[in-house]
């Protein structure tokens, strides 16, 4: 590992056992280790699992990475925003910039991952927030427990959904990225499978067995990541053990189709005015007038320049490829550095026990201009760009989902647009496609219920 750059190195004040490392013949374990702090992301760890990444990416003796997290409650509850916050409180400008190196090393290690050429796993059990998603939603293999907790709550904080977020969420399905963003909703257990974060759902009582399993594959020196990944995917379906009783979709049906119209819009002055018609509506369902009304309050507790900032890139993320999304993201965070919000945020959040409400900085939505919004997208004169660890492997569209996750909207309409069948014939041809994957059946019915009809002779009909 002398290679590493000096940034890598372990410095004074390190824990040497902020990370765990194993070997199981082939498998290569990381364990965060950090279970008092929710597995919180820091610069100590970063250190230590990027070497230890490109250490493996060259052993012909390491053939799957998994990721995971000590502690019964958490894969990783996101970076240590606390640290920061005070360092900045306290240093100023010098904690201006060694928050701004901080980011810039977790983006980093986030496009890496990324951007990994061989099988990385990430067990998405415990909460799973923030810098703990960056280390997670870009892997070709995300695993959902009964635990999981996912949500990204940046916008509370005075900070916008990085780590990668520019490009994960708008890729969604229909503006559920928007939502989730904005928001800072949160997907627990199988839901977040059926939402596309995850690709696979088993409990976590069988995770250990399963890591031992994939111990077990011996791939082909010639076999491609695309193949080796489909061997993992397959060998994780001998882990079934069934979904959660009486849990279908929840972010489905009506309050799917609520959440497309509200959060379509490019202003979020548009999107407030639109979860208050479906408030006010005498023919709005009561669940959707009571969702519309939770999201507004909601919505009231972010920062105003935070949920201008988060819409704005969740539009622009959409036509970022991965390497333009972690140069862009490092810029975005240094403007958050030297603006109030991150820090009366953090500690009013975070810090203050009991929590207490933030002072935003302007305090209305009205007092953030579309000027102010921009300036968080322009790079700066003389402003250098993020060395990234990983070059040539970039892409504009994650290249396993299809085959990995749970069928997509699109996938189904093909399906539905190809001949004329039934809907169990739709169901079970999408189920042989998938080779029998738990929730395919559960996430078919869920969009042909949404989005489909029947005509006269028993045939499903995409709606327009």
């Amino acid at each position: 590992m002398s290679d590493i750059h000096a940034e890598f190195k372990e410095q004074p004040g390190d824990d040497p056992d902020d990370v765990q490392f194993n070997t199981l013949y082939g498998v290569r374990t990381i364990q965060l280790n950090r279970p008092k702090k929710y597995n919180a992301l820091n610069g100590s760890m970063i250190r230590k699992i990027i070497p230890r990444l490109k250490e493996y990416q060259k052993s012909a003796l390491a053939s799957i990475i998994v990721i995971g997290g000590a502690g019964p409650k958490a894969f990783c509850a996101g970076g240590d925003v606390s640290q920061l916050a005070k360092d900045i409180a306290e240093n100023g400008e010098t904690g201006q910039t060694t928050s701004k190196s901080y980011f810039g090393l977790e983006y980093k290690l986030d496009h890496l991952i990324a951007t990994y050429p061989k099988p990385y796993i990430a067990y998405l059990d415990g909460i799973t927030m923030g810098g703990g998603v960056g280390l997670s939603v870009h892997a070709p293999i995300r695993i959902a427990t009964e635990n999981t907790n996912f949500a990204m709550p940046e916008t509370g904080i005075g900070f916008f959904p990085d780590v990668g977020g520019s490009f994960f969420l708008p890729r969604l399905e229909g503006f559920l990225g928007t939502y989730l963003a904005l928001t800072s909703e949160s997907l627990k257990g199988v839901q977040a499978l059926y939402a596309g974060v995850a690709t696979h759902y088993i409990d976590s009582s069988v995770l250990s067995n399963l890591t031992a399993r994939l111990a077990e594959l011996v791939f082909k020196d010639y076999d491609t990541l695309y193949t080796r990944l489909r061997i993992i995917d397959r060998t994780i379906e001998e882990f079934n053990t069934g979904l959660p009783h009486n849990e279908s979709p929840q972010l489905a049906g009506n309050l799917r189709l609520a959440i497309d119209y509200c959060f379509r819009f490019d202003t979020v002055e548009k999107i407030i005015s639109a979860l208050e018609k479906e408030r006010d509506s005498a023919h709005a369902p009561p669940q959707i007038k009571e969702w519309a009304m939770r999201t507004l309050a909601k919505l009231g507790e972010k920062s105003p320049t935070s949920l201008k900032v988060t819409l704005r890139q969740m539009r622009l993320g959409a036509r970022w490829n991965t390497a333009e999304t972690f140069n862009r993201e490092y810029h975005i965070a240094a403007k958050f550095m030297r603006h109030p919000d991150f820090v009366n945020g953090v500690f009013a959040r975070l810090i203050h026990k009991p929590a207490t409400k933030a002072k935003w900085e302007p305090d209305t939505l009205e007092g953030v201009t579309n000027d102010h919004v921009e300036n968080f997208f322009k790079i700066d004169e003389g402003e250098e760009s993020l060395n990234l660890l990983t070059q040539g492997l970039d892409y504009d569209l994650y290249p396993f989902e299809r085959d990995l996750g749970l069928p997509r909207e699109e996938h189904v309409e093909q399906l539905v647009k190809a001949r004329a069948r039934g809907r169990e014939d739709i169901i079970k041809a999408m189920l042989e496609a998938k080779e029998g994957k738990i929730g395919v059946r559960e996430k078919v019915e869920e969009i042909l219920g949404r989005r489909a009809g029947m005509n006269g002779e028993g045939n499903v009909v995409w709606k327009s």
